[in-house]
């Protein structure tokens, strides 16, 4: 039976109102959403105070890119000392996965630290230590035969690394690749070659390294195109350096971050990384994946390794693992973790209270929070591409998940490298209320807490345009 006209008229009327109601009320909402609140000049007094004290007895080697003071943190918001509320797409450099002071956290770390603070998994049995050793073997890429070896943080996994592929292989030699960024401790930072001021003054470092160009299509070492280059980088390996330069009997591991984090944000093309597999299985030579910065849910996966359908033989964790406390973790094969006991060891590793808060990480991760990142992270990548059809300077935008890199350049044909302006927008940004860090030579990386919700990103990509459109003018 049809409507009639003034049942129809009545109808169309509440469905406008309806709209312009729904209207009013999601401007509503959106006008709520919660903003970066800058209540001083930065630095502030209190600030200030502690930067004085810090320059003057804190190392100066550490490499601050901005005087943020932070006093606290909940979820993607971090207040300094003079209450100024920032928003942190910085993630305290990718650690606090399930952003700051996660409630369900909190509450583990209280609970364990009530219970048993130390003990030391070197020499002593506890549960969260076997326990977390099981998750781990059960989320990493594999078979479920694997075995760990904790650490306190990402070189030291690294540095595990190494000694177990050399001690299980018998071989003394590495590969690693140009950019790559694996520590700072010797063994992790002679595989680094990220930056010359992270090396200078330091040699010699170990011997036995040869670094090769990373899969970096936007700038290739090559000068040639994906997919007819048929994967050069890793053709030069067996072509040029195995053949040539390093015989492959002597390579114990190829070292390789799945998505590079320090070098630029680079995501490699898909074939990149099965390459490097079968490279190394025909040679017998081990693949160490260090998913340092991009493990734990950053990508929208697990481990960044699982965008490329690739498995790894030893897997390099920490950062994102527990929230915040220190913990590392080197986890392999069964039958390549075959080292007999004293052959490696550490003190404070594996420390109860830092297993639990792995533990409860994991939880969150797997129920909902990685599913976050790979959703909001789309959006993300969606927003920041539609910036190179409007700027010429935003050279390239790549990655995965919640883990983008924005590079930026003086010309888009050169592509000539913007360090000066990528150091500036980071600065006016901070001076706007949004944390970001840079990465590369001249690009950005957005890296925020994978908690933050879609009002929160969009918020801190309009502070973003803004910036950049701010310190290009110019141009």
């Amino acid at each position: 039976m049809g409507l009639t006209k003034a049942k129809a008229t009545m109808i169309m009327t509440n469905s406008k109102k309806s709209v312009r109601r729904n209207g009013r009320m999601n401007a509503v909402k959106r006008n709520n959403t919660k903003k970066p609140k800058i209540a001083t000049n930065l630095p502030g007094p209190r600030a200030k105070a502690i930067l004085n004290k810090d320059h003057k007895f804190v190392s100066p080697s550490y490499t601050r890119s901005y005087p943020a003071v932070v006093e606290s943190g909940k979820g993607v918001w971090v207040t300094d000392v003079d209450g100024n509320v920032f928003l942190d797409f910085s993630a305290g450099i990718g650690v606090v996965s399930t952003g700051h002071c996660h409630p369900a956290v909190v509450k583990t770390i209280r609970e364990q630290a009530g219970k048993l603070l130390h003990m030391s998994g070197t020499d002593f049995y506890y549960p969260n230590q076997a326990n977390l050793a099981e998750k781990l073997a059960e989320i990493v890429p594999g078979a479920k035969n694997k075995k760990v070896f904790f650490g306190n943080s990402g070189a030291e996994a690294v540095e595990c690394a190494m000694k177990l592929a050399r001690y299980h292989k018998r071989r003394a030699r590495y590969i690693a690749f140009t950019g790559a960024f694996h520590g700072r401790t010797f063994g992790a930072l002679s595989l680094t070659a990220s930056k010359a001021t992270q090396r200078r003054f330091f040699a010699p470092l170990l011997s036995g390294i040869n670094h090769v160009p990373y899969a970096y299509c936007y700038r290739c070492a090559y000068n040639l195109q994906y997919p007819s280059c048929d994967v050069a980088c890793v053709r030069h390996i067996e072509d040029v350096l195995l053949k040539k330069v390093v015989p492959a009997e002597e390579v114990a591991a190829v070292f390789v971050e799945p998505i590079q984090g320090e070098g630029g944000y680079i995501v490699p093309p898909p074939k990149f990384m099965p390459a490097l597999r079968a490279l190394c299985d025909k040679y017998e030579i081990l693949l160490v994946d260090d998913e340092v910065q991009s493990g734990m849910g950053r990508t929208g996966k697990m481990f960044a390794i699982e965008h490329f359908n690739t498995k790894a033989d030893i897997y390099c964790i920490a950062k994102g693992v527990a929230s915040g406390l220190p913990l590392g973790a080197c986890v392999a094969r069964s039958g390549i973790m075959d080292w007999e006991p004293g052959s490696h060891a550490s003190t404070f590793a594996g420390n109860p209270v830092s297993c639990a808060a792995a533990l409860k990480t994991i939880e969150l991760l797997e129920n909902g929070l990685v599913e976050n990142a790979a959703r909001l992270g789309a959006i993300a990548l969606a927003r920041l591409s539609a910036l190179k059809d409007r700027y010429e300077f935003v050279g390239d935008v790549r990655g995965k998940g919640l883990m983008i890199g924005v590079e930026l350049v003086g010309d888009a044909i050169t592509k000539e490298p913007v360090k000066d302006r990528r150091n500036a927008v980071v600065y006016e940004a901070f001076k706007q209320g949004l944390l970001l860090l840079g990465a590369g030579e001249s690009t950005i990386r957005f890296i925020p807490p994978l908690v933050i919700n879609e009002n929160e990103l969009h918020a801190g990509l309009q502070i973003f345009e803004g910036v950049l459109k701010k310190v290009f003018r110019a141009i």
